[in-house]
């Protein structure tokens, strides 16, 4: 099934869904939101996400159940995709939703703005046909967070990637972002 955008109402539907065939099947999920998703549901930065970067636990059921929500909603069957793991600091910091949002069942996690924001620098994918890159985020978290200069944007960095520094393209972002008054 092809990708289309969701947006804030879709992907609450669906979440919700998700919480409710959990409440079925006795089990709590937690589900820890990034990228798209939490620019989309939290912060309406965005207008839609293509798909939920995500951890679910417990995994296996989880899985099943958002393979379910999928078939019943005409999602793609990874909708919710993890493949976000690999790029996760050992040092989260995270946020638990309100739960009325989403019904019980499930348990929506996000990261802290600043971890989001470590997280998109270590990226900073640049823009390609139909993709924006990372810098829209990466402005719209400068923004969010305020930061007086690139030192304070590398320590925030650096302590959820402590033995990592940001790239060259990383700080030029950050560099432009606060001399144009993000």
């Amino acid at each position: 099934m092809p990708y289309e955008p969701l947006d804030k109402s879709r992907l609450t539907q669906a979440l919700r869904r998700l919480g409710e065939l959990a409440v079925a099947e006795g089990v709590e999920l937690e589900l820890s939101l990034y990228g798209g998703a939490v620019f989309t549901l939290v912060y309406g930065s965005r207008e839609s996400t293509k798909d939920v970067d995500a951890l679910i636990r417990p995994s296996a059921i989880g899985h099943q159940l958002a393979r379910r929500v999928a078939a019943e909603q005409g999602l793609p069957e990874d909708w919710i995709n993890g493949d976000v793991a690999q790029f996760l600091s050992e040092h989260e910091a995270k946020r638990t939703l309100q739960m009325e949002t989403f019904g019980p069942g499930l348990v929506v996690t996000v990261p802290t703005a600043a971890y989001l924001l470590a997280l998109k620098l270590r990226a900073c994918r640049p823009a390609l046909p139909g993709y924006p890159g990372d810098v829209p985020d990466i402005r719209f978290l400068l923004g969010k967070i305020k930061p007086a200069s690139l030192v304070e944007v590398e320590a925030l960095y650096a302590r959820f990637f402590p033995h990592d520094v940001l790239t060259v393209r990383a700080r030029e972002v950050v560099e432009i972002t606060l001399s144009d008054g993000a």
